[in-house]
């Protein structure tokens, strides 16, 4: 689907804002929100109260400062995307691991790459298909029509292709066959239904399992792969070794461990980098007592 003249038009009058006052104006409204919102506020840092127990209120509010920055920068390097290419996006990101996926594309049954909203993520599949090749990128369409509409012509612009979660499973299967890579972020909650209930920073989480029982099904490679900020302002794409999924031929108990497994690697970053995940989200917003006999 082309885009529209608006989206293109919001996205060159953004691009030409200068970077930096971009990035400040951002910021700005950001650390505004973590003021104004205290409903917001509360969740971070209850969040970050449960998951660093040991750590009093001046540290936890300074991660929490620092996550509403990142979604400042986020935010205002997302009009810079489809400006880079494949000589310019050198200069702001470096790439650790690349041997990792040349290993995994090597097996010929396709690439299940995941991370989750940590760095900046959405620049995260942009310099991937400028280092290698376009991917394919499963999303959840927003409501806005005009802000779902920005958001698929962004990340399309390097070559990846947008993958609407409804109704991907076929279009994920037939493209992991062509050997290409899908990328997905797994860190989020889902209701009971939709996913299985394991460890994240020491609570229950109801995650996903869709990961997990895609590549037991097709014999993908996963590989855990993440974008981290770096002091100097550049960042790191890293992809770590793929993980060596549990296959005992009990596909239920096999998919929770293997979830297990997805989640911790997503834990250990988050720990590494607390002030560049997500914290505002409800990760934690499903119980227990909400899920169905397991």
């Amino acid at each position: 689907m082309e885009p529209s003249s608006t989206v293109i038009m919001i996205v060159r009058i953004a691009h030409l804002i200068p970077a930096a006052v971009r990035k400040g104006m951002f910021k700005a409204v950001c650390r505004l929100f973590y003021y104004i919102s205290a409903k917001h506020r509360m969740i971070t840092l209850f969040n970050l109260k449960c998951a660093f127990p040991d750590k009093d209120l001046r540290e936890l509010e300074a991660i929490a400062k620092g996550v509403y920055r990142n979604l400042g920068i986020v935010a205002a390097e997302f009009f810079d995307l489809p400006y880079l290419n494949s000589q310019n996006i050198r200069d702001i990101v470096e790439v650790e691991g690349l041997e990792n996926y040349q290993r995994a594309l090597a097996k010929n049954k396709g690439i299940l790459t995941f991370g989750g909203h940590f760095g900046n993520w959405e620049l995260s599949a942009v310099a991937f298909s400028l280092y290698a090749r376009p991917i394919v990128v499963i999303y959840r369409p927003l409501d806005s029509p005009i802000l779902d509409a920005l958001v698929r012509y962004v990340r399309s612009s390097t070559g990846n292709i947008p993958l609407a979660t409804a109704h991907a499973m076929r279009p994920m299967i037939r493209h992991l066959k062509k050997n290409d890579m899908i990328g997905l972020l797994v860190d989020q909650n889902v209701a009971w239904q939709e996913g299985v209930f394991v460890d994240y920073f020491g609570r229950p989480a109801c995650t996903t399992d869709g990961l997990a029982l895609l590549a037991m099904h097709t014999g993908a490679a996963v590989l855990p792969s993440y974008l981290v900020r770096m002091e100097n302002g550049r960042y790191r794409l890293v992809f770590e070794e793929e993980l060596q999924l549990v296959r005992t031929g009990d596909r239920s108990a096999d998919a929770r461990i293997n979830t297990q497994m997805i989640t911790k690697k997503i834990e250990d970053i988050v720990r590494r980098y607390p002030d560049q995940w997500l914290w505002i989200h409800q990760r934690w917003k499903t119980k227990a007592c909400q899920a169905r006999w397991q």
